[in-house]
């Protein structure tokens, strides 16, 4: 075979990495590299400074390590639901990333909640990682090669010296981002919250916005939910006549059956999802075209797999992605996930305009100029963690000694017990 075409072979079984510009591996098989990879161990800290007491919010920080020194980094769960799942993995191949995805949902009997899915998502970010570092390829190429340029950005609470709303918003646009996402009036502070005077004063605030930045979709707002049904209508009727980008978590959704009632009461573009976890949670909402924009995130679904999963539907039913904001990590990754999935329309929530740069990330683990963000090419998810600057809270050395007994299909697939 000619020199040229074992290149080009091998380029291809990479993912395209020698395409990107990254190093060529040995003309061996990557895998064959690492034929006994094992998980070794498996520690978790906390993010300095954060210190929200949310279990499906936290920003902790895992570490996975392997027996051949290559270390993976994700981020998200809280201490005792990551114990419990790395104490499933270790021991195992790092590579079978989906096989060890449902061996950590499926086991434990229970299905896991949202909570456990944080840390299952942070344990997979790592382990996606592992194989990227393995390989030496990023993690999009990975996923089968970068899609798009760049992925546009929202902003929510822009940081700028502005002194009224219609400046802050000015300024995010001429900033390079996407949208200027703002919230409803009032809902904080010790002032109780009124449902008639807040719906009107939230649609003064639109209109103020909308004129501001010249409508087109460089605005968005999100209700946080706290409207009943009829103040919700009520906010939505008037906006329909302008052109907000979305309008976010219309009412609560722990029903998600109650956007089929939503549907049929406005037109304006429906975004909802940040509080779901995986698929099973929200295929129906995409599936019936009772959202038009998905805000699922990672770690939240369970990791990048079950992400990818969830875009394949929204591709299938052409329902965008513009995900929640919960991590600096967990941003970076996303970079990686949505610049290699379908071209769909989808968009980075930044909160202030800006990637956050927490001092144990390497300066340039997200790449960020003039409102987009561009993917990492770095192997793995291209982050370097600094453990001196986080702070340790526990490590995973052994395997579980409660597991439930797992079945397996004649093929060998995990099957449910």
């Amino acid at each position: 075979m000619p020199s040229n075409r074992r290149q080009f072979l091998k380029q291809a079984a990479l993912g395209g990495a020698a395409l990107s510009g990254l190093p060529l591996l040995s003309s061996a098989s990557p895998r064959q590299s690492h034929p006994d990879l094992k998980i070794t161990k498996v520690r978790y800290y906390s993010a300095p400074g954060y210190t929200k007491p949310l279990f499906n919010q936290t920003r902790g920080i895992v570490e996975v390590f392997t027996n051949e020194g290559i270390v993976g980094i994700g981020e998200g769960g809280f201490k005792d639901t990551i114990e419990q799942c790395a104490q499933m993995i270790i021991g195992e191949d790092p590579f079978r990333i989906e096989h060890l995805w449902q061996y950590v949902y499926r086991g434990m009997f229970y299905p896991p909640g949202r909570e456990k899915l944080h840390a299952l998502g942070a344990l997979e970010m790592a382990l996606w990682d592992i194989k990227g570092k393995a390989l030496g390829v990023p993690v999009y190429d990975l996923l089968g090669g970068a899609t798009r340029d760049y992925l546009e950005c929202y902003a929510t609470g822009f940081r700028s010296s502005a002194e009224t709303i219609e400046e802050k918003a000015q300024a995010c646009i001429e900033a390079g981002l996407r949208t200027f996402r703002i919230g409803p009036t009032g809902g904080n502070g010790e002032e109780p919250f009124d449902f008639y005077e807040n719906a009107k004063t939230t649609i003064d605030l639109c209109q103020r916005v909308d004129a501001a930045v010249g409508g087109s979709g460089n605005w968005a707002i999100d209700l946080h939910t706290r409207f009943d049904t009829p103040e919700a209508i009520k906010i939505c009727d008037a906006l329909e006549e302008l052109e907000p980008y979305f309008v976010e978590d219309i009412i609560r959704s722990e029903n998600p059956e109650v956007y089929r009632t939503i549907r049929q009461k406005t037109e304006v573009p429906i975004a909802v999802g940040e509080q779901f976890g995986d698929r099973w949670d929200s295929n129906e909402l995409i599936e019936d075209h009772l959202i038009d924009y998905t805000r699922f995130t990672i770690p939240n679904t369970g990791g990048i797999s079950e992400f990818k999963k969830l875009a394949a539907i929204c591709e299938t039913h052409y329902v965008g992605m513009i995900p929640h904001f919960t991590g600096p990590l967990s941003t970076a990754t996303l970079v990686h996930v949505l610049g290699s999935s379908s071209p769909m329309r989808c968009m980075m929530e930044l909160v202030g305009g800006q990637p956050e740069r927490p001092a144990y990330f390497n300066e340039d683990y997200i790449n960020f100029r003039n409102g987009k963000l561009y993917l990492n090419p770095k192997p793995g998810l291209g982050v370097e963690f600094d453990a001196e600057k986080a702070d340790f809270i526990m490590e995973v050395t052994e395997k579980t000694e409660f597991a439930h007994p797992i079945l397996k299909s004649p093929d060998g697939s995990i099957h449910n017990w």
